[in-house]
């Protein structure tokens, strides 16, 4: 998919919501990376509370996944491709960080249908 929806928890508790461009990683469905601004009102929440889930859709075919997990913030990453695009210095930009998404169970929609997992 070429968005993906995060979801952080504001200072009030409430959740938020945020449509983010394709994880610029992601290993299986357990770890996604996303590139951030360190800046960002989404960075200031995730270090305050780093509960979080992400939700992918294909409204195609009216089906959907969501994980839920934790939000890490890196500042000590690798450069990936595309970095440099809105980062002119790249890993070494002040405003650049990445976010780590780790999930640990998830919901699927398909069919009219929902079903819980585990993520392990």
């Amino acid at each position: 998919q070429k968005i993906a929806f995060i979801g952080s928890v504001d200072v009030d508790g409430y959740p938020n919501m945020k449509a983010m461009l394709t994880p610029r990683k992601r290993e299986g469905i357990r770890t996604f990376y996303f590139t951030a601004n360190t800046s960002s009102m989404r960075v200031s929440q995730f270090l305050k509370d780093n509960r979080s889930c992400l939700y992918f859709c294909d409204h195609r075919f009216f089906r959907g996944v969501m994980l839920k997990g934790t939000m890490e913030v890196l500042t000590d990453n690798e450069p990936e491709e595309g970095d440099t695009m809105y980062y002119k210095e790249g890993v070494t930009d002040p405003d650049y960080c990445v976010l780590r998404f780790t999930a640990t169970s998830g919901r699927y929609y398909s069919s009219f249908k929902s079903e819980n997992f585990a993520v392990e």
